[in-house]
């Protein structure tokens, strides 16, 4: 049986969310209320998807785009729908308005699931009278590059929903991973904190440049992170495993943690500082072919990585 899918918001995540869905054969009703918005969604899904095409990443761009279509009524955009990933302002009561509306014209086993960064579920949906079929599935901008998708419930969030959203989600060609319990930032944007914390607290205070900070993890973390993660490094990387390592390390980082303290490492001044450091480097002209060039390399990435079985 087809599944139809309903996405709300035609920005950035909005339109690589249609893209994953289409890819993966599912028709795609894409909504906006702003017109100019769909127009500049269509055009821009067109050329990620003949950007994945020269990839070789899809065999033709035309197919996925065929099923994706846009709607700026909500109703007859959710008609039908099995799925909805909402897309929405990170916000907590723009999103309380946005699932009160869903709710009126979606179906009641449909799932309404948003790609909220780091606000919990139960926020934004313990108000409505079906919040048992809502929860978060936060991806990795773009999802349609970057697999890991975050499936986080509510405590009222029926198991068979979260179920549906991981079947689904792997259906669609994304790495899901579940979320136990409700925590602000979910798991990875906890992780990337932690790790821009201690970065940008290194730079403020004169241990190391800005440029030689990304090549720290450049040449040396993301090595090995891009295909393992930091739990199975460190359990290969003492003879005896994990807990070998831990008899080793563990005081070295029990003197770092504390060491951090509980300073601002996002003050203006650092932010400022850092910029100018980054805009030496990478001029803001030249963002935009930045990113382009980033989004090539993980294209490149990715079909490497689909020369190998990587579990």
């Amino acid at each position: 049986m087809t599944t139809r899918i309903g996405i709300l918001g035609a920005g950035l995540i909005g339109r690589a969310w249609a893209i994953v869905f289409a890819r993966a054969g599912m028709p795609v009703t894409l909504y906006d209320v702003d017109d100019d918005a769909l127009d500049t969604a269509r055009e821009a899904i067109r050329q990620s998807l003949t950007n994945l095409q020269l990839a070789g990443l899809i065999e033709d761009a035309e197919p996925p785009l065929a099923l994706i279509r846009t709607e700026n009524d909500l109703a007859r955009a959710m008609a039908d729908t099995a799925y909805i990933q909402e897309c929405g302002p990170e916000n907590v009561e723009a999103k309380r308005r946005i699932y009160t509306d869903l709710e009126t014209v979606a179906a009641k086993d449909t799932v309404l699931a948003s790609s909220t960064s780091g606000i919990a579920a139960s926020q934004f949906t313990e108000h409505l009278h079906h919040p048992e079929r809502c929860l978060v599935v936060h991806p990795v901008n773009p999802p349609y590059l970057i697999p890991l998708v975050e499936v986080a419930p509510s405590p009222l969030t029926l198991k068979t929903v979260v179920d549906r959203t991981m079947h689904l989600m792997e259906r669609v060609q994304q790495a899901p991973i579940l979320v136990r319990k409700e925590i602000q930032g979910f798991i990875l944007n906890r992780l990337q904190g932690a790790l821009l914390n201690e970065a940008l607290r290194l730079f403020r205070d004169g241990y190391v440049s800005a440029e030689d900070l990304d090549k720290t993890v450049k040449h040396g973390l993301g090595l090995r992170w891009s295909f393992m993660g930091p739990l199975e490094t460190i359990d290969l990387n003492a003879p005896g495993g994990v807990v070998d390592y831990g008899q080793r390390y563990a005081p070295l980082y029990h003197d770092i943690d504390h060491q951090r303290g509980d300073d601002e490492p996002w003050a203006p001044a650092t932010l400022a500082a850092l910029d100018e450091e980054r805009r030496e480097q990478l001029p803001t002209a030249d963002l935009a072919d930045r990113q382009a060039w980033r989004d090539r390399r993980l294209m490149a990435l990715i079909a490497h990585q689909r020369s190998f079985s990587i579990s």
